[in-house]
């Protein structure tokens, strides 16, 4: 039998991704955001705590016994190696907790999973762990703009968030399909209801190969 379908969801910061992975779940994907898990991992008690203790020392994990994301940050900037370090703990646990949803996922019935990953094409290892890639994708004005909206960020500090990421052409060239979400809900609705019954046919037709 055909592996089950497992879909890469991706795009900049402010694309719209989570808006479209919550179109997808409410039509019946196992949706797994491997943003979510790594918070998770980096909670309180997380399963990632004791590794980041002993490689970064207390001073990066706060009171509460989470990780300090403003204390890590700073750090990462300060010092080139840290960014590769927090990496190596944090990357494997993820992909072994999102491999495990996306079984469960698909085991409970769902036809096919949905793996939403912000920076998967920079992790340049996912495109063999999924079967297609979905860019969310959108100008950059139109980024820049729900940034600053949504979480009160500069332009500046903004534009030196998307700098980090993959360019917009670089999402694009690895993309198996791509969502246009420059309009409204109703458009980006529309986008993910066409995939949703392409994804259903591929995964119908993996089980049929069985």
């Amino acid at each position: 039998m055909t592996d089950p379908l497992v879909v890469g969801l991706t795009g900049g910061i402010g694309s719209g991704k989570s808006a479209a992975a919550a179109m997808f779940a409410e039509l019946g994907a196992a949706v797994i955001d491997a943003d979510a898990i790594a918070h998770e991992l980096t909670a309180p008690a997380g399963q990632a705590i004791a590794a980041i203790r002993q490689g970064f020392g207390d001073e990066l994990i706060g009171a509460d016994g989470a990780l300090d994301r403003n204390a890590m940050r700073r750090l990462v900037f300060a010092d080139t190696t840290a960014k590769a370090r927090l990496e190596a703990i944090l990357h494997p646990l993820i992909r072994a907790e999102s491999e495990r949803r996306c079984a469960a996922g698909l085991a409970a019935g769902a036809p096919y999973a949905v793996l939403v990953v912000p920076l998967l094409v920079e992790s340049k290892t996912y495109r063999s762990r999924v079967g297609r890639i979905v860019v969310v994708d959108c100008a950059e004005e139109t980024q820049i703009l729900r940034v600053m909206a949504r979480s009160g960020l500069t332009r500046a500090e903004t534009k030196r968030i998307m700098a980090t990421q993959a360019t917009r052409a670089e999402r694009l060239a690895v993309a198996d399909n791509v969502i246009a979400n420059d309009g409204d809900m109703a458009a980006l609705h529309a986008q993910v209801e066409v995939l949703h019954r392409l994804y259903l046919e591929r995964s119908d037709k993996s089980c049929q190969n069985g």
